[in-house]
């Protein structure tokens, strides 16, 4: 479906060719200056120098051309050489209409769908959620829809740290805790316990302590080295453990992010990428980009164009283990292999920008990847707290994030039940529900690679920019309609008519800008776009309900059309929404 801007742009092109200008000038803007018109075109601004004429009177030309269109109400000239314009409001409601039976409410579809893998987890195993693993999250699980929504395949990796230190760290911790398990015992032959020593409470406990004992003791550390070591050497009761420690850690993992409505399509893991790092490293020997640097394994990376110096990308270290920057490499060669992916993109903090620089330039170079394959890096700023620092606990610790969710769902509790608009066995399901949108719309709003502040009072406010407002445009938009139903009213009756007053023509207005929106929002990854623009959808609504009696207008055809109104502008909200990973509620 073509977009109201596209319908503009012809109208404007074709009345600067019979003008005699060339048509590349009828480009057409949302007007900054809504009070004198809701379009603009500034292309007789632009054509004044190649043809040596006054703006203005290239304006009066196209001006005289647009006489008859039927897309504009209001074409005028403003001196110097502007053009003003204004929708009619029978087009207006005809592309409404358009946009009412289009399945994806005139977003265009990809005519060239790609396959897209984002990788946007990135947690390590036996440790839980915090509030930095949110922004990663959530952005990318928008994206992902976002993706999905306009006709791509896009594959979500978690991609879980799970074959570092950290491994080797717990398996100590446990060997010195519980040395008589048999995990330990090297004359072992039979099957291992299909139980895990630990729950993931006392997994949660090991890691910190042997990760504080390894800062103290040189010799604990050297015995964690060698465990990790051993590990990714297959000794079988590493194996076992580790085993273990992954099933009791990714169930977790599984039902903390269910709780921020965020899924994965691959539980993929850096240990999954260890089978094809002996061939990468001796290819990228054999073909001369590897060579070794005071012990270890490095490929040069930097580009005569930089203007700051990028360092070698390592591959493995002086003790030929592997590092972070090994294992992206070899997850690249695993996703190639599995999903030949036109784009890999990484959802990130941005603070690891340097590696990935490195990884890219080095996939780049060593053709483990396509000339035609994007690899992007979406380096997302930092969740602060109101002291403009990193997002704390009150005792200063790094927050949990099942802790964060429960505070806020508290926070949302209290205010519905403030409210009283809702019974109390319904109001915790309610307030779990809009406080997940408070979070979401909170962190998304935002500019995905500025820091910004986690404000908890104004994220959970039913005024201002916020989920709970959106939310409570749906849930009002819903009871309109639930109250029209109850009256005997049919909500398939009737068609849209043009728009009755300014209100109306500027929620109408606001609607068809939905296909525009989405392209926008996933050519730049830009979730925060599906945010500003529901926020001006809402405000339109709510200006348009405030002025407008919808339900007791004795004009049954205007009455039917309003309620057709309301039920798009429910579908938008309600698709706009779900892109970004919440839902409302039909009560607050």
């Amino acid at each position: 479906m073509k977009k109201l801007t596209d319908y503009m742009a012809e109208e404007l092109s074709s009345a600067f060719e019979k003008a005699g200008y060339d048509p590349s000038y009828g480009k057409v803007g949302v007007s900054n200056r809504p009070d004198l018109c809701e379009y603009q075109c500034n292309g007789a601004m632009a054509g004044a120098k190649a043809y040596k004429k006054a703006p203005f009177m290239i304006a009066d030309d196209v001006v005289a051309n647009l006489a008859d269109s039927k897309v504009f109400s209001m074409k005028e000239m403003v001196k110097p050489g502007f053009i003003n314009l204004k929708v009619s409001e029978e087009f207006l409601a005809d592309y409404l209409k358009e946009m009412e039976k289009d399945e994806k409410l005139g977003a265009d579809t990809a005519k060239e769908p790609k396959t897209i893998v984002i990788d946007y987890g990135g947690p390590n195993v036996a440790k839980p959620l915090h509030v930095g693993h949110l922004r990663s999250a959530i952005i990318g699980e928008s994206i992902k829809r976002i993706g999905r929504f306009v006709g791509h395949k896009v594959i979500g990796d978690v991609h879980l740290g799970d074959w570092g230190l950290q491994m080797g760290l717990i398996i100590t911790e446990l060997k010195h805790r519980q040395p008589e398990l048999v995990y330990f015992d090297d004359s072992f032959t039979g099957e291992y316990p299909t139980e895990a020593p630990f729950t993931i409470s006392e997994l949660e406990e090991i890691y910190p302590c042997a990760s504080g004992k390894s800062k103290e003791d040189e010799a604990y550390r050297q015995e964690a080295l060698e465990a990790t070591h051993l590990l990714q050497q297959g000794k079988p009761g590493y194996m076992a453990l580790w085993n273990h420690i992954m099933n009791v850690s990714v169930t977790d993992l599984k039902r903390n992010y269910a709780n921020l409505n965020v899924s994965f399509d691959l539980w993929k893991k850096e240990s999954d990428a260890q089978p094809y790092i002996p061939d990468m490293v001796e290819m990228m020997k054999e073909k001369g980009f590897a060579y070794q640097d005071q012990g270890a394994l490095v490929v040069d990376v930097k580009e005569d164009t930089d203007t700051k110096e990028i360092p070698p990308c390592m591959l493995l270290k002086s003790d030929g283990a592997s590092l972070y920057t090994t294992t992206d490499l070899a997850t690249i060669v695993e996703r190639m292999k599995l999903f030949h992916p036109d784009e890999i993109l990484y959802v990130v903090d941005k603070r690891q920008e340097l590696h990935f620089i490195q990884v890219f330039r080095c996939a780049r170079k060593t053709g483990l990847v396509e000339d035609d394959t994007k690899l992007s890096f979406l380096g997302f700023g930092t969740m602060n707290g109101k002291d403009g620092k990193p997002f704390k606990t009150r005792e200063g610790g790094v927050m949990r994030l099942e802790n964060l969710i429960a505070d806020i769902d508290e926070e949302m509790f209290n205010k519905i039940v403030e409210n009283r608009s809702v019974r109390d066995k319904d109001a915790k399901d309610t307030a779990k529900i809009v406080g997940l949108a408070a979070i979401k719309y909170g962190d998304l709003s935002n500019q995905a690679t500025k820091d910004y502040i986690f404000d908890v009072d104004r994220f959970t406010s039913f005024e201002g920019n916020t989920g709970p407002y959106i939310l409570y445009t749906i849930v009002r938009i819903k009871s309109i309609l639930n109250r029209y139903v109850e009256a005997g009213g049919n909500l398939e009756a009737g068609e849209l008519l043009k728009a009755s007053n300014g209100s109306e023509k500027n929620l109408m207005l606001q609607l068809s800008g939905f296909g525009s929106m989405i392209e926008s929002a996933f050519e730049e990854k830009a979730p925060h776009k599906i945010c500003a623009y529901i926020y001006e959808v809402s405000n339109a609504f709510n200006s348009f309900y405030h002025e407008t009696k919808i339900l007791s207008e004795e004009n049954q055809a205007q009455k039917e059309s309003y309620i057709r109104l309301l039920q798009l502008t429910k579908r938008v909200l309600e698709t706009s929404i779900d892109l970004l990973g919440f839902e409302a509620p039909d009560k607050m």
